[in-house]
């Protein structure tokens, strides 16, 4: 088995690459100094050099905030380039597995959010994403799109690490309370991505499969079992106070309800851990580098 996958130093695409080691697996990861993602063509002749045998894209652009402002840039790395590796896939006859995200939902939902709910983004960053799905759909029907909530680990920007680099500074913290989803761990993301690539064309599904951790949660009660943690491990520790999402105004509205039902996930063997399952080793990771 042979995996390409394009992104190389962001969180997912590094713990992909530490997923393949770990699995004595073929994976090679591109970077934007490698190749131009938005190119068909360059996408195809990167296929015919490493001769994979399934493609899975890690690229994005992530920066909620940012896409306010960036609205370019985020459809091109979130529509434009997705487009151009599901045609690729489609040519060579490839699967191709692409990552989007909750934020396709507008939040609103009294409970989990199913494959087959209808997306309605409240932001740039979620229009840009679900133009990506389209677009990927449209391009190569075969595809798997998996949506994913509240991303972290011991790689890449994070909630996380963000809440032991404040606690570091501070002896409370204000965390928003009304915010809700599933938070997710990176390393077993990148598992089960791998998992469903190496699935046989028959069993792996098609269309739209949610995957995150097992445990549903709001943001401040994250908070708290983060720093109760990274305090029994001589970390930083600071007290959570619950604020409304309204106490902290930003550029784009996040949708408050992020859950996404992972049925299909769990039907499929994938891991889906509770929180508290790679969180000491991920404070400890973090604590050996500062935290930085």
């Amino acid at each position: 088995m042979s995996i390409l996958v394009f992104g190389r130093a962001g969180q997912l695409a590094t713990d992909l690459q530490n997923a393949a080691r770990r699995r004595d697996l073929a994976l090679t990861a591109l970077g934007r100094s490698d190749i131009d993602i938005c190119d068909r063509d360059a996408i195809l002749r990167a296929i015919d050099r490493f001769k994979p045998n399934a493609l899975i894209n890690a690229a994005a652009y992530t920066n909620v905030d940012g896409a306010e402002s960036e609205g370019e840039a985020a459809f091109r790395l979130n529509e434009t380039a997705p487009r151009a590796m599901a045609e690729a896939a489609q040519k060579a006859g490839l699967p191709f597995i692409h990552v989007s995200t909750d934020q396709v939902f507008d939040g609103t939902k009294s409970g989990a959010y199913s494959e087959e709910d209808a997306p309605n983004p409240v932001n740039i960053y979620g229009r840009s994403k679900l133009a990506g799905e389209i677009a990927v759909k449209a391009a190569d029907p075969s595809a798997l799109i998996v949506r994913v909530s509240w991303v972290w680990g011991p790689s890449g920007d994070n909630f996380v690490k963000k809440l032991l680099q404040w606690a570091a500074a501070r002896d409370e913290l204000s965390i928003v309370a009304d915010q809700y989803g599933r938070p997710t761990y990176s390393p077993a993301l990148a598992d089960a991505l791998i998992i469903l690539a190496e699935m046989p064309a028959m069993a792996r599904p098609k269309a739209i499969l949610n995957y995150a951790g097992d445990d549903a949660m709001t943001r401040a009660e994250q908070a708290r079992i983060v720093l109760s943690l990274s305090q029994s491990q001589g970390g930083p520790f600071a007290a959570v106070r619950d604020v409304p999402t309204s106490a902290f105004p930003t550029p784009a509205k996040r949708p408050l309800n992020a859950e996404l039902a992972i049925d299909k996930a769990k039907s499929l063997h994938l891991p889906t851990p509770d929180f508290a399952t790679g969180l000491r080793d991920c404070i400890a990771t973090l604590m050996q580098g500062k935290i930085s």
